[in-house]
């Protein structure tokens, strides 16, 4: 199954404004920018809140589609990048929670101007699984 690319683009575009928000405002808000990505993640991306909200307004018929195992690869690193951030930021270690979820920031950016960073890592995994899996036959 394929992702329209719009929905995709719609949850980038709110990982970067709630990141930008909550960097410049309330670094709590990201414990929402989480909730809303484990939310997204867990149910396939069918309650995804930035998707939700924007999927009146999108056109998806014979437009460009994402794979859904890779959206979901995309997915588990926001979770990933999240979840550091709030855990540094709980402990107290401020540069290193915004550190992370500047890194967070950075991806989610670079994909919605061209350039997945999360579909090079994923390239980079399967070909380093493929050649494990050689070695191994």
């Amino acid at each position: 199954m394929n992702i329209p690319l719009a929905y995709v683009k719609a949850n980038q575009t709110g990982i970067v404004l709630l990141v930008l928000i909550s960097l410049l405002f309330q670094p709590w808000l990201l414990a929402a920018l989480w909730l809303v990505q484990v939310v997204g993640l867990a149910t396939n991306g069918r309650w995804n809140l930035f998707v939700r909200i924007a999927k009146p307004f999108l056109q998806t018929s014979n437009r460009p589609t994402q794979a859904a195992e890779l959206t979901r690869f995309n997915n588990l690193l926001a979770v990933l990048f999240l979840t550091v951030s709030l855990l540094f930021l709980l402990v107290g270690w401020t540069a290193a929670g915004y550190s992370a979820a500047l890194m967070l920031l950075a991806a989610a950016s670079a994909a919605l101007l061209g350039y997945c960073v999360g579909c090079t890592i994923y390239f980079q995994y399967k070909q380093f699984r493929h050649r494990v899996s050689r070695k191994l036959s």
